[in-house]
């Protein structure tokens, strides 16, 4: 049997002039619309005009008294029988009507004002006054910056926010400024934040090619993100979360009793991950250690979790004994002890993983489920490691870094920058993943992620902010999700029930979770510091 043609409307050229005529008569209707608005606009404007007369003899009419509208009614009606008497009486009185409708019915909503005001004004004026000693030279023989000159040339677009102040600025600057120099720009950047106002954050787009600096003021990260289950694959850990202009991913987060979708910074690993391995730092409160357990809570939906705490001040207790956590390390031996056996686990992976290549077949199942091991301040096990005698913790983590992700072992650690010396060079090399927590100056935050931020850090730093880059990426504002110890005092209800809601129970036989702070046991030599 002789195949039948497909109907034309079906084919794709079809389609395509029928979309074309679609849009071709959206077009044309949308276009006679607002002809017959241009046409009717004063019809348009007498009646509302008479709709508004109408209301307001009405409103006269309620609000005069019952005695008084005998007389008024008779008044009206005299004046009335005038006009009619009168020579083109009506005609003037229906054109006299007309012009009162006319010009009741006009709109009375204000024109926006163009251009800034007065108080506008003179912040621009500031900001180009201050920029005249940087961006001006006695040879030049038109400067575009001069004191007294003119700021509207100088600065092509300018935004305010609803207090008055700078929201965003494109500024023009001279082609001899020397935009290629670090040193330039950070003079530049430092001087607007100043002027332009403090306590915000500001990102800095310098287009050298067109001789242009734009200055975007940031909106603030949200800091009351609760701990939440997340809605990603295995292999994928909410870091935490940024602008939306810098991903082109959401998550759907519960706000409260509200849902909202939030830009996350997702930190991929596993087999084919380019940044198998994780390291955080920052200064002491600054939320590493929160981060730590926010990975801990989403590696233990698909994986075994290690966890060796150097700070030993029980950040981790909560995690002891349950499904999926291997151990909770505080002190050297067990620490030394339980790194030896990741070592020697993850050598076993990667034999049984080749000996089922070989045989052509998957690679088995235990070798597949992660394994996670959180290092929190690991420079102090190196220091009781070396007044010891003994091998420090460190050292162990060589296979794991190295082979790790052929093996489905992650390795994150956190550290202090007053421990950062004390990183050995293997976890300086294999975590290119990167994360810095707190105040830190840009100096720190680029000689850890490897690039300077685009962005200015704020004065004070809440929890759990900073900046992340994987790999060769760019540089992200990070807020890490609110996932404090819940045996902690400090810690509020809603908080504490939304760790334990994400815990896994107890190992063999359900437990009561207690109500007030709990501390793990801690020998004599584990150093208690404070972390993050």
């Amino acid at each position: 049997m002789a195949r039948r043609p497909l109907p034309r409307i079906l084919s794709k050229d079809s389609a395509q002039i029928a979309r074309t005529q679609i849009a071709r008569s959206r077009e044309l209707a949308r276009t006679a619309a607002d002809s017959a608005t241009d046409v009717l606009h004063p019809l348009i404007t007498v009646t509302r005009g008479l709709r508004r007369l109408a209301s307001a003899g009405r409103r006269k009419w309620e609000d005069t008294p019952k005695d008084k509208r005998g007389p008024l009614l008779f008044l009206v009606a005299s004046l009335v029988l005038a006009v009619a008497l009168l020579p083109y009486g009506p005609l003037l009185a229906v054109m006299s009507l007309m012009a009162a409708a006319a010009w009741h019915g006009r709109d009375r909503t204000e024109p926006t004002p163009e251009g800034p005001d007065e108080s506008q004004v003179e912040r621009l004026r500031t900001l180009y006054e201050a920029l005249v000693p940087y961006f001006s030279s006695p040879e030049d023989p038109a400067p575009l910056y001069a004191h007294g000159g003119e700021w509207e040339k100088a600065f092509a677009t300018h935004e305010f926010d609803d207090d008055g102040r700078v929201g965003h600025l494109l500024i023009r600057y001279p082609a001899y400024f020397p935009d290629g120099e670090p040193e330039a720009r950070a003079r530049i950047e430092q001087l607007l934040t100043a002027k332009a106002g403090r306590g915000r954050e500001y990102r800095f787009a310098w287009d050298e090619e067109g001789n242009r600096l734009t200055v975007t003021v940031l909106a603030p990260l949200p800091t009351d993100i609760a701990a939440q289950h997340f809605v990603t694959t295995p292999g994928e850990t909410v870091l935490g979360f940024t602008d939306p202009s810098e991903v082109q991913r959401t998550l759907p987060l519960a706000y409260g009793e509200e849902q909202i979708d939030v830009p996350p910074v997702v930190w991929r690993t596993g087999v084919r991950s380019t940044e198998p391995h994780l390291l955080a730092m920052g200064h002491p409160g600054s939320g590493a250690s929160t981060l730590l357990r926010s990975v801990a809570l989403q590696a233990l939906r698909h994986g075994d979790v290690l966890i060796v705490d150097g700070g030993g001040t029980g950040e981790y207790a909560c995690l002891t004994g349950r499904d999926g956590v291997l151990a909770v390390e505080c002190a050297l031996p067990g620490a030394l002890a339980s790194l030896e056996w990741v070592a020697q686990e993850t050598e076993r992976r990667l034999i049984a993983i080749n000996m089922a290549r070989q045989a052509g077949d998957p690679p088995p199942a235990d070798t597949r489920r992660a394994l996670w091991i959180l290092l929190d301040r690991p420079a102090v096990f190196a220091h009781l490691a070396a007044s010891d005698g003994r091998k420090d913790p460190q050292e162990l983590l060589q296979v794991p870094l190295r082979h790790g992700r052929a093996a489905n072992v992650t390795v994150v650690v956190a550290e202090q920058f007053d421990g950062a010396e004390a990183l050995s060079d293997p976890v300086r090399q294999h975590t290119r993943a990167r994360v810095v927590l707190g105040s830190a100056t840009p100096r720190q935050v680029e000689a850890v992620l490897g690039a300077p931020p685009h962005t200015t850090p704020l004065g004070h730093m809440p929890p759990g902010r900073g900046y992340a880059r994987l790999g060769s990426g760019p540089v992200l504002r990070l807020q890490v999700p609110r996932t404090p110890d819940p045996y902690d005092d400090a810690t509020s209800d809603a908080d504490r029930a939304a760790v334990l809601d994400l815990l896994p129970p107890r190992a063999g036989a359900a437990q009561a979770e207690p109500t007030g702070l709990a501390e793990p046991t801690v020998t004599a030599e584990a150093v208690g510091v404070e972390s993050g």
